[in-house]
């Protein structure tokens, strides 16, 4: 134990367990700037794929998603290089079902718009 017996010591975990933590952290970074460059091509690139406010929705809803992700991605890896220092169980992440959820979303709202546009 450390000096406070509330924490466990912490110990330097394997450096492959390091990187893979580090590309797991570099995709969901990733995956949210496929989500701007999305966002930003709904709106800029396909003008005749439904009216100027459903296209605005999709890209805002595209980069807000972008966001979260961005903003959840830091203290995830950190929660996770903490755990894995200090030899405990892994925490749970909501990321997934963030992004699994919103995709859906994303993906409903796109399907909708050329079926009726």
């Amino acid at each position: 134990m450390t000096e406070r017996d509330d924490q466990p010591a912490e110990t330097e975990p394997d450096y492959r367990f390091t990187l893979a933590n580090e590309r797991t952290f570099l995709a969901w970074i990733r995956t949210a700037l496929g989500l701007v460059a999305g966002g930003v091509a709904v709106q800029q690139l396909v003008p005749g794929l439904a009216t100027a406010g459903a296209r605005t929705a999709l890209a805002l809803l595209c980069i807000a998603l972008a966001a979260v992700l961005a903003a959840a991605s830091y203290p995830r890896w950190r929660a996770v290089q903490l755990a894995m220092r200090r030899g405990a169980p892994l925490p749970r992440s909501v990321l997934l079902l963030v992004l699994a959820g919103g995709i859906s979303v994303l993906t409903v709202f796109a399907a909708v718009l050329v079926v009726v546009g």
